[in-house]
């Protein structure tokens, strides 16, 4: 089985490239051509820190505090199946579709991240240490 595309980008989340570049984000010309539509980050901390920082975004400038409100604009259904990756994410973090998270909490931040990169990549292939860094980053 091919490692996924996430996983060789130290990229969980499959953020796409944009015009801003993420802090701990390869911009190289050999980074663009390894990887033409997403980012391409330097380690997976760095990955995961891009990752809870929109995550974070999405909170303070959306309003988007629900597993289905995050997931909706995260992976929305024109490229999804949106409905199948919330009800993949709330069952990880074990809290309901539309209920309320405490984005600014640690531990809630690191659960949602730790579910959307298994979706996204298609199993754990991240040591919880690894996650917690990232988003300790993104918090800092």
């Amino acid at each position: 089985m091919p490692t996924p595309r996430g996983v060789r980008n130290n990229n969980p989340g499959n953020i796409d490239r944009s015009g801003t570049p993420w802090q701990g984000e390869d911009r190289s010309d050999a980074a663009r051509r390894q990887e033409p539509r997403f980012c391409v980050f330097f380690s997976p901390e760095a990955g995961f820190r891009a990752l809870a920082k929109v995550l974070l975004t999405y909170r303070r400038r959306y309003g988007l505090d629900t597993v289905s409100s995050i997931i909706a604009r995260w992976a929305p259904p024109r490229e999804n199946d949106t409905g199948a990756y919330v009800r993949e994410v709330s069952r990880a973090v074990g809290v309901g579709a539309n209920e309320r998270l405490a984005m600014d909490d640690a531990q809630v931040l690191f659960g949602l991240a730790k579910a959307i990169a298994r979706h996204e990549n298609g199993g754990h292939f991240w040591a919880d240490d690894v996650i917690r860094r990232g988003v300790a980053a993104a918090r800092a």
